[in-house]
C-alpha cells in the first residue's frame, strides 16, 4: 500500500536555498560538479542543487541537492532497479520509497508499509535495509530491526510480512549495530553492537559486537572463518557503516567509547580489539584502525565509497569525513571534513547507482536540533565519479 507521509513536507527548493553559504572542500585530485547526461537515456529529474561552489586554487566544487524533507530518523537506504530508493525510518518503523518519480517538491515520497513487530525503544528500531541482487526475479528485501526481545534480520516482499532469518542478536537501549549490505561476493553482511555488554565482542559464540556474513536464508556463508558460524570479524563495539572498494576490500566505521572513533579495514577472522583496545594499541592479537578521530568530531555511522574516497557520515561531529584510499587499501594523506554543521547530525551515506552520494540527517533522534525541514535526504554530486550515468 502506498500513501503520503502523515507529516508535512516542505518545498525542496526552499529547503535548498536555506542551506546558505557555499561549501569549500580541499581534497587533492578530486573534482565536484554537475552530473553528466545519462548515457542510457534521460536522467532522473532532481531538484536544483542548493550549492555549487569553487574552493581555493584547486578548482574543486561540490553540488548538494535536498531530495526529501520532513522524514523521521531515516536510517537505511537501498536502491531498487527502477532507480528509486527504499528508506527505513528507525522510530516510526516505516519503509518509504523515494523516487524515481518527481512531484512539485522534487522526488516523490510514499509509505510502502509499517513493520508491526518493531520496537523502537532507545537506539533500536527499524534500521538497515538491503535489496536482493536478484530483486528483478525474487522481489526480496532484507531488513534489520529491534523487537522487544532481540535484534534480528528478516526478509520480505514489499507489503508482506517479514520472515526472520537471523534472531537472537543482542538487544539494548544502545549499541545495536544495524547496517545491512550485500557484498561483491553476493552474500549479505550485517553489523551488530555489543548491546552495552562489553564482553560479548570477544565471545565468538555471541552475535554481539560482530560483522556477520550470511546467505539469503540466514545461514553461515561458505568460507566464513569460524566454520559453521555467522561471524566474519569480531572485537567491535558498535559498527553502523560498511562499504567495499573497487578491489572488493571491506571497510567499517566504528563508534568508540569516549576517546577514539575508527575506520577499520575488515578481514575475515580478524579481531578489532574492543573492549581491550580503543583506537591504536600494541597487542598483536588485534588489528589497528586505518584512521582514528576524537569522538567529538566524528561518531560516524554510515559509510560509502565513491571513486577513491571513503565517506563517513558523522552524528556528533555533524560532518562528513572524506578519506582517500590507495590502490592497495591504505590511506593517502589526511582525511578532510565536508558539510561541517551544515545539516546537523548525519546518519547514512550510500553510493547511488548513478555515481552520486546520498546522505541522511538524524536530527529527530532525540540528540539533534531539528529544523522545520528535518529530517532530510541530501544528494552530493561527485563529477569525478561520473555522477548521472547509469
Amino acid at each position: 500500500m502506498s500513501a503520503r507521509p502523515p507529516y508535512p513536507r516542505r518545498s525542496r527548493t526552499r529547503a535548498c536555498a536555506a542551506a546558505g553559504a557555499a561549501l569549500a572542500l580541499a581534497v587533492g585530485g578530486c573534482a565536484f560538479g554537475e552530473p553528466t547526461p545519462d548515457v542510457a537515456g534521460k536522467p532522473p529529474s532532481f531538484p536544483t542543487p542548493s550549492v555549487s561552489a569553487t574552493g581555493g586554487g584547486t578548482d574543486q566544487q561540490v553540488a548538494a541537492t535536498v531530495l526529501a524533507t520532513g522524514l523521521r530518523v531515516p536510517w537505511g537506504v537501498a536502491f531498487l532497479p527502477d532507480g528509486g530508493a527504499l528508506v527505513t525510518e528507525r522510530d516510526t518503523a516505516k519503509i518509504l520509497k523515494v523516487g524515481p518519480e518527481s512531484d512539485t517538491d522534487g522526488l516523490k515520497v510514499t509509505v510502502v508499509q509499517t513493520l508491526d513487530e518493531v520496537d523502537a525503544a532507545g537506539e533500536g528500531g527499524l534500521m538497515g535495509i538491503a535489496v536482493s541482487p536478484r530483486y528483478a526475479d525474487d522481489r526480496t528485501v532484507f531488513v534489520y530491526y529491534s523487537t522487544s526481545r532481540d535484534n534480528r534480520v528478516a526478509k520480505l516482499t514489499l507489503g508482506g510480512e517479514p520472515t526472520p532469518i537471523v534472531t537472537g542478536i543482542p538487544l539494548s537501549g544502545i549499541h545495536n549495530g544495524g547496517r545491512l549490505a550485500f557484498g561483491p561476493d553476493g552474500f549479505l553482511y550485517a553489523t551488530t553492537g555489543d548491546a552495552s555488554h562489553r564482553g560479548l565482542s570477544q565471545d565468538r559464540a555471541s552475535l554481539g559486537g560482530k560483522i556477520l556474513r550470511m546467505t539469503t536464508d540466514g545461514k553461515p556463508a561458505p568460507g566464513n572463518p569460524f566454520g559453521n558460524s555467522l561471524v566474519w570479524s569480531l572485537g567491535h563495539r558498535n559498527v553502523q557503516g560498511i562499504a567495499w572498494d573497487a578491489g572488493k576490500r571491506l571497510y567499517a566505521t566504528e563508534f568508540g567509547q569516549s576517546t577514539w572513533d575508527e575506520i577499520n579495514r575488515i578481514e575475515p577472522g580478524k579481531n578489532y580489539g574492543w573492549p581491550d583496545v580503543e583506537g591504536h594499541g600494541t597487542d598483536s592479537r588485534f588489528v589497528n584502525p586505518l584512521v582514528v578521530w576524537r569522538t567529538g568530531e566524528a561518531s560516524c555511522s554510515g559509510a560509502a565509497i565513491v571513486g577513491p574516497l571513503l565517506v563517513a557520515a558523522c552524528l556528533r561531529g555533524q560532518r562528513l569525513w572524506l578519506t582517500e584510499l590507495t590502490a592497495n587499501g591504505g590511506v593517502l594523506g589526511q582525511p578532510r571534513a565536508l558539510l561541517t554543521n551544515e545539516y546537523g547530525r548525519l546518519r547514512t551515506a550510500v553510493a547511488a547507482p548513478d555515481g552520486s552520494l546520498w546522505i541522511t540527517t538524524s536530527n529527530h533522534d532525540a540528540r539533534g536540533r531539528p529544523t522545520a525541514t528535518d529530517d532530510r535526504i541530501i544528494r552530493l554530486v561527485f563529477a569525478g565519479a561520473a555522477a548521472g550515468k547509469s
